[in-house]
């Protein structure tokens, strides 16, 4: 059962932060502007490492548990995912946005992703 729920929880926080992660990896900063503010306040060189990022945490979450090979990788990649998410909180909270709900959703799936991580 716990494999059902992981693959469920993980495979929706991948689904997001492969469209998030690619996003930021290949539109500009005036594409990215509508939807995310804080690109003004950041080089874009951070901002093309941020989508790497995402897009490596949403394979990690993803292929060790699938090939079975260092599933454990899993926990670290949800768990980045959860840090990755409390400095986006950081980011905009120090820019004076205070939308923050999807950021603290996205910790506290990552935070289960992890825990569910841990019984694979």
């Amino acid at each position: 059962m716990n494999h059902i729920a992981y693959g469920i929880v993980a495979g929706l926080l991948a689904l997001f932060y492969v469209y998030s992660g690619t996003l930021k990896a290949v539109r500009s900063r005036d594409q990215l502007r509508p939807m995310m503010a804080w690109v003004d306040r950041m080089p874009l060189p951070a901002v093309r490492a941020l989508g790497a990022v995402e897009l490596l945490g949403a394979a990690g979450l993803i292929l060790p548990p699938l090939t079975g090979v260092a599933p454990a990788l899993a926990v670290v990649a949800a768990v980045g995912l959860v840090l990755l998410q409390a400095g986006a909180i950081t980011v905009h909270l120090t820019g004076g946005d205070r939308r923050i709900a999807l950021n603290a959703g996205l910790i506290v799936t990552a935070a289960v992703t992890a825990w569910l991580a841990t019984g694979l």
